[in-house]
């Protein structure tokens, strides 16, 4: 996997691209799993539906659950083990060509994308939100994050002189800023499904 003239190995960014792709593939195979089982029995009781909020079955059953025409989890199945190969691979000391770390970042755009269009979908039309998805959406968010992080420190995408400073602002603060992402999306969990989690207290 290494290639003349590749992108040095950053072991802790391949480190995170293990992990995330392990997590994101055991969340979509456990949706395969649940959606396999309601295939062969449309009465089975889905071990992620929880409560009233809380739960995956009319996630995978709504249209939203199938946007290419086969279910969303599918994709994660082939994503997901395609970058806990790649991660393994950079953590083990392999220079992965530039072309194949924009690819990865191309890959983890559109998937971060994607998640964000499922999670407005999920409070705002579903009302519901499936516990594996939300796995998903966290894994997919770090991904993004450090694999575009990686290739703007790196030079795999180019960034013009005068930028440099917010680069390196960006770099000073990405534990603060990656927070900050993460803590709108549950604000939003939070505020969208508020009167459900009152009643809990």
């Amino acid at each position: 996997m290494s290639a003349p003239g590749g992108v040095p190995a950053d072991r802790p960014v391949g480190l995170v691209l293990a992990v995330t792709g392990v997590l994101g593939w055991l969340a979509s195979f456990a949706l395969t799993v649940e959606d396999w089982r309601v295939l062969k029995d449309p009465a089975h009781p889905l071990s992620c539906d929880i409560s009233p909020v809380i739960g995956c079955g009319s996630a995978m059953a709504s249209a939203q659950g199938h946007l290419l025409g086969f279910p969303n989890m599918l994709l994660g199945l082939g994503a997901f083990a395609a970058v806990t190969a790649l991660g393994v691979a950079v953590a083990a000391g392999a220079r992965l060509h530039r072309r194949l770390w924009l690819a990865l970042n191309a890959g983890a755009l559109a998937g971060v994308v994607f998640v964000h269009w499922l999670i407005v979908q999920s409070l705002y039309v579903l009302n519901r939100i499936c516990p594996y998805c939300a796995a998903v959406w966290v894994v997919t968010v770090a991904l993004f994050w450090y694999v575009t992080l990686h290739n703007l420190r790196h030079g795999v995408i180019r960034v013009p002189d005068r930028a440099r400073g917010a680069l390196r602002l960006v770099l000073e603060t990405q534990w603060l800023l990656l927070g900050a992402w993460y803590g709108l999306i549950a604000m939003l969990v939070l505020t969208r499904f508020w009167a459900y989690w009152s009643s809990l207290v």
